[in-house]
């Protein structure tokens, strides 16, 4: 419904609450409780971009990578805590496509909705492509060919997804579980080798490490500077706390708790960790093929510390395939309902689960497992760089439906709840031109963030195909959605 319509609504129905009823919420249960959300938002905070991908940035950027994270873990919270405040104002499985439904139009929620599909779709074909590669680290497993690995992963968590959202708050609850404490372990131990100076590959833990193989900056600015856009995207998940607050029974509890409690998790799991990976190696020693805890822990000798490590990775993977399903399929149901993604997404099951939302993602990573068996070594690389562009765009329309929504409640046509993004607008602006600069910054890496940078016009071009497509179906969907809520 656009934001017009949605004033007219309000004026003519002032009874109706304060925002208008998502045709998109009906029918959902409230099976989540406050513990799956809090595990959901620390799940959104802790994956393969911190147990993984944190290998290879400390070898690019050096110890500034710890900068790089607390920087964007203060901007990936002022877009949490923006999301969060919409939530309280008015809870939707639809989250910020419903919000920019109301506050930016029809338009606005297309683009929000089909970004955000392919941020999940291609990084659920990252994560079983992730799946394959840590399930082919045990010999048992290497003569099955990558492909088939990445079907079973996929089949595997799309079962669950179909079963109830009980079972993947569940799942998710202890995939978080897992997450937390290998995290906790790991800084206990990296706290008792500095505290006893016990020489880790020679070196002897400390600020000397850091010191004496170039500072903070070894390499300079710039590589901290290109990092940042995958710092950006190993915050991806977090978003996920608005989606899931449509099926809790007490948002306004709930919500608060779980997006405050992301900053100091931002700043103890990754900045912390960060930290203790400086203080205990040199950058140079870490790499983008191995864990940077799997790094540390067998240079001291630990047994079974790859496997341990590569058993959690594979853990973060299957929990961010199993988290974008479960978004997805609510994001496309609110769509459908509004006209602007296929009729089959609105389908719910009788355990009121949207699996026509869920099946078309699947439907996409199939074809990731057709990556998987054309060019297995590249496909990784090829999805992760276009879900970026997905992230971004997903985070900078959030902010733009807080601006509105502030701009609308001072003149009096909305009322913000006690939990609020304060500062507004400049805290939405100078997060907005923080995102695109990094966008921008894409540009300085001649190989794949050049060619991903280009590929923006080809998706602008497919999104306005696609709004002419659909158009129809959308003004006549919103005409009967207006003329129900004036009734």
């Amino acid at each position: 419904m656009s934001k017009e319509a949605v004033e007219s609504a309000q004026a003519a129905a002032p009874q109706a609450a304060q925002g208008p009823a998502d045709a998109g919420d009906a029918g959902y249960s409230k099976d989540l409780k406050a513990r799956h959300i809090n595990m959901i938002a620390i799940g959104g905070a802790i994956g393969t971009g911190l147990l993984l991908g944190a290998g290879g940035r400390l070898h690019n950027a050096g110890p500034a990578l710890a900068l790089a994270y607390l920087v964007c873990g203060v901007f990936a919270f002022f877009v949490v805590r923006a999301l969060g405040e919409l939530v309280l104002y008015r809870p939707s499985s639809g989250s910020f496509v419903s919000y920019a439904r109301e506050f930016l139009g029809e338009k606005g929620a297309y683009v929000a909705g089909w970004m955000y599909f392919l941020n999940w779709s291609t990084t659920g074909i990252a994560d079983i492509t992730a799946i394959a590669l840590y399930t082919h680290y045990w010999s048992f497993f290497t003569s099955i060919p990558q492909w088939v690995l990445a079907l079973i992963a996929l089949a595997v968590v799309l079962a669950v997804n179909l079963i109830s959202v009980k079972i993947f708050g569940e799942m998710e609850f202890w995939f978080a579980i897992v997450k937390v404490a290998t995290i906790v372990g790991f800084m206990l131990i990296s706290i008792f080798l500095l505290a006893t100076q016990h020489k880790v590959d020679g070196h002897t833990p400390g600020l000397s490490v850091i010191s004496d193989h170039g500072g903070i900056f070894p390499h300079g600015v710039m590589p901290v500077v290109l990092v940042m856009q995958g710092v950006i995207f190993a915050y991806a998940a977090l978003e996920l706390v608005g989606v899931a607050a449509g099926e809790t029974a007490e948002p306004e509890k709930v919500v608060p708790r779980a997006v405050n409690s992301i900053m100091w998790r931002v700043g103890l799991f990754y900045v912390g960790s960060v930290v203790l990976l400086a203080l205990l190696l040199p950058g140079s020693v870490y790499s983008a093929d191995e864990s940077p805890f799997v790094t540390v822990l067998s240079k001291i000798g630990v047994p079974a510390a790859g496997d341990v490590m590569n058993l959690v990775v594979l853990t973060a993977a299957m929990s961010s395939l199993n988290s974008g399903l479960y978004s997805t399929g609510r994001i496309l149901r609110s769509m459908a309902m509004a006209g602007s993604a296929p009729k089959f997404t609105a389908k719910m099951s009788r355990t009121q689960v949207p699996y026509g939302g869920i099946l078309l993602t699947c439907g996409v990573c199939v074809l990731g497992v057709g990556l998987n068996y054309f060019v297995p070594s590249q496909a990784f690389e090829i999805v992760l760089n276009v879900a970026s562009l997905g992230i971004i765009s997903t985070w900078v329309i959030i902010m733009i439906c807080h601006m509105v929504f502030v701009r609308r409640a001072r003149a009096g046509l909305v009322t913000r709840p006690h939990f609020q993004l304060k500062f507004s607008p400049v805290i939405e602006i100078v997060t907005i031109a923080f995102l695109l600069i990094c966008l921008g910054m894409m540009w300085n890496d001649p190989g794949v963030g050049r060619k991903t940078i280009l590929l923006i016009p080809v998706i602008a071009v497919m999104l306005v195909g696609g709004w002419f497509a659909v158009r129809r179906r959308v003004s006549a969907n919103a005409h009967k959605e207006l003329t129900e809520l004036t009734r």
